[in-house]
């Protein structure tokens, strides 16, 4: 006797079950947005709501330029540059190569969204990881236009300027040597890319920028989402309550720069306004911030692994801190 099977919940004889599909979902969503209008338009006009909604657009909107330029330069290495290049251009040691990284972190004008994606591309190309990281986390900070911007800020500081440049790439290259000496490589694991075999270079560019803008785009929503909630619910007070206090100033304005997830081209001005912080206190803002962050803890995880970003982030925190620390007591 044979024995058919019964089709699917929702589904006729010979076809397919049905799934909810993304166009169907915002269907639905738009349609409950339109339902409940009044209700939510009465929660957007409250001021908590205002105050999230202007934090999320501004991270998202400062930070999404300079994430599309880190994905153009990653689909650029992954498709036009060939794996030798790497190869004479960086040490064979990973312990000396992570100096080089480092210092090639300021020929890259952009922000910490545009160094996660290309760092990414940097390890799938046979960089040694210890380098790749690295350039990822001195990139956003030693770049000309971070230091440009570091010094119209400051202008009767400079020495922020060097303080800056000096604790950063210092920090960095920390991170590169203490990956090298205790990283293991099953907890960095960039996502794999589409193959593009057989099609044209032109293609294969075009298919990465939009794997990797789809894929770190959707990690850049989640940590603004995530800074925009923090934002809008510490109260002011507590900034004011830690200032005077030279032993808790600078890791709360660390955890601040977490927090805020400003782009490394505007944190300055940020860092300029906090004039009752200490300098020392200000610029473990301006190395912590472009280091890690709410928006790059979530672009960390997406591309090379929660179990990563887990281990890393702490472990850059808690760096760059006290290497801000030790630069503030010499230059500041």
């Amino acid at each position: 006797m044979a024995i058919t099977k019964s089709a699917p919940d929702g589904a006729g004889p010979g076809e397919e079950p049905r799934h909810l599909s993304s166009p169907l979902l915002l269907t639905l969503v738009l349609l409950t947005a339109v339902v409940l209008q009044d209700p939510v338009r009465r929660a957007l006009a409250a001021p908590v709501a205002q105050s999230w909604m202007t934090v999320f657009v501004a991270v998202v909107v400062q930070a999404l330029p300079f994430l599309v330029l880190g994905v153009l330069l990653s689909a650029a290495i992954a498709v036009f540059v060939p794996p030798s290049f790497f190869a004479r251009a960086l040490p064979r040691r990973p312990a000396l190569a992570v100096p080089v990284a480092g210092a090639a972190g300021a020929v890259l004008p952009g922000c910490e969204c545009a160094s996660v994606p290309v760092a990414g591309a940097l390890v799938r190309r046979g960089v040694a990881p210890a380098a790749a990281l690295t350039f990822l986390l001195s990139a956003p900070a030693i770049n000309p236009i971070v230091l440009t911007a570091t010094a119209v800020t400051f202008p009767d500081a400079p020495e922020m300027v060097l303080a800056r440049f000096v604790a950063s790439l210092l920090a960095a290259c920390g991170m590169g040597w203490l990956w090298h000496r205790l990283g293991r490589a099953d907890r960095l694991r960039p996502p794999a890319r589409p193959s593009h075999g057989g099609g044209s270079r032109g293609a294969a560019f075009w298919g990465s920028v939009r794997h990797d803008v789809m894929h770190a785009g959707g990690f850049l929503v989640i940590g603004a989402t995530a800074a925009a909630t923090l934002k809008a619910v510490v109260p002011a007070q507590w900034l004011r309550a830690v200032a005077d206090d030279p032993v808790l100033s600078v890791p709360a304005l660390a955890f601040l720069a977490v927090l805020l997830s400003i782009c490394s081209e505007a944190d300055a001005f940020v860092a300029a306004s906090l004039t009752q912080f200490s300098p020392t206190a200000r610029l473990a803002f301006l190395v912590v911030g472009p280091m890690i962050d709410l928006k790059l803890f979530a672009l960390q995880a997406g591309t090379f692994g929660r179990a990563f970003a887990l281990r890393f982030a702490p472990a850059t925190f808690v760096t760059a801190v006290a290497v801000s620390v030790l630069t503030g007591a010499v230059l500041l």
